[in-house]
């Protein structure tokens, strides 16, 4: 059965690939996650220099409310700076802002196939073997983010440039504005948070980075052997301090139950490949700020996924979901950084 996007998306396709012909889209289906955009996987086909050429490709598109409200030209910017680096990310095709195509703004990219990205596959039993190789690969590769200049990327034209004694104050300010907007019940727990971390701020930062935003384990690609393939959900990236990125994946939420950061090994052994990687001083009261805010981040999070529900602007089960799951698993987590639980 052909999916009603798929003409429109050939009809796009044809218009990039000037000097192709029989354009045409196939297979094209909806992966399921990703409640900031929808995410499709197809087949492109294409006749060009006298071949048919196949391609697997990726359509992420706007949905009509999501859970978290981003520009998609800094995300496809993000991929584009890190594509063919020591961050490994898929290949930007092509970034379409306006809706007359299909509907919502868009963007394509190539497909990595053949990996797996979800973590109850990771801890179901058959990789522990390689678990200590996710962890060593996940961390060098945050590390690498850390470290690379963002104008040498390109990317201080595309994202904000706070200055380095404004990162922590414009995160804090942004995510307490969700609180101030979407809360659909008071947050009493968050709200002390964010009163603690206005009182004691943290250091400026060390060097501006980009900050991915949500580097956390089931937003990369692996394998068989342990090997990371693809960092994905570039959606919140942004420049800032290097710590904050470190400290979102240290988010006792993230543990998956196993008491281990990331779910894979102690949190001192991913700190130090971190540091490595980077070549980074951590600050111990810094970072603990950073972790304290990214679990007021993580709550921010959820309680906009309900609001995006709730209002009816998006009916996707998932927001609902992260919602109803999360929301108490990020107030205890709250509580545990804050020595309250």
């Amino acid at each position: 059965m052909t999916h009603a996007l798929e003409p429109q998306l050939a009809a796009y396709i044809a218009t990039r690939l000037t000097d192709a012909s029989d354009v045409a889209v196939s297979g094209l289906e909806r992966i399921s996650g990703g409640a900031s955009r929808e995410t499709y996987r197809f087949r492109l086909s294409f006749v060009q220099g006298g071949q048919t050429r196949t391609r697997k490709l990726i359509l992420r598109r706007d949905p009509p409310a999501s859970l978290i409200d981003t520009e998609r030209r800094i995300e496809f910017a993000a991929y584009r700076a890190f594509h063919g680096s020591a961050v490994p990310v898929p290949e930007m095709l092509w970034l379409e802002e306006g809706s007359a195509a299909l509907g919502h703004p868009f963007f394509i990219a190539e497909e990595l196939s053949g990996y797996q990205a979800a973590p109850a596959l990771l801890f179901g039993g058959g990789y522990d073997a390689v678990l200590g190789r996710v962890a060593q690969r996940k961390w060098t590769i945050l590390g690498e983010i850390a470290r690379a200049d963002p104008a040498a990327l390109g990317l201080t034209s595309v994202m904000a440039v706070p200055a380095l004694d404004a990162c922590w104050r414009r995160e804090l300010d942004h995510w307490e504005h969700i609180f101030d907007t979407d809360e659909a019940e008071p947050q009493p727990i968050a709200r002390a948070a964010i009163r603690w971390l206005r009182a004691n701020p943290p250091p400026p930062a060390q060097m501006l980075s980009v900050v991915h935003g949500d580097y956390r384990t089931g937003n990369f690609l692996y394998d068989e052997a342990g090997d990371i393939h693809g960092v994905l959900d570039w959606e919140m990236a942004h420049l800032g301090d290097p710590l904050e990125d470190l400290a979102w994946g240290l988010n006792p939420v993230w543990e998956f139950g196993r008491g281990l950061a990331g779910g894979l090994i102690a949190r001192e052994d991913a700190i130090a490949i971190w540091a490595r990687a980077s070549g980074l001083a951590i600050d111990p009261a810094a970072l603990h700020w950073w972790l304290l805010f990214n679990c007021v981040k993580g709550q921010g999070i959820w309680v906009g996924s309900a609001r995006a529900f709730i209002d009816g602007g998006n009916r996707d089960p998932v927001l609902a979901y992260a919602a109803w799951w999360l929301l108490n698993a990020q107030d205890r987590a709250i509580l545990k950084v804050m020595g309250k639980l």
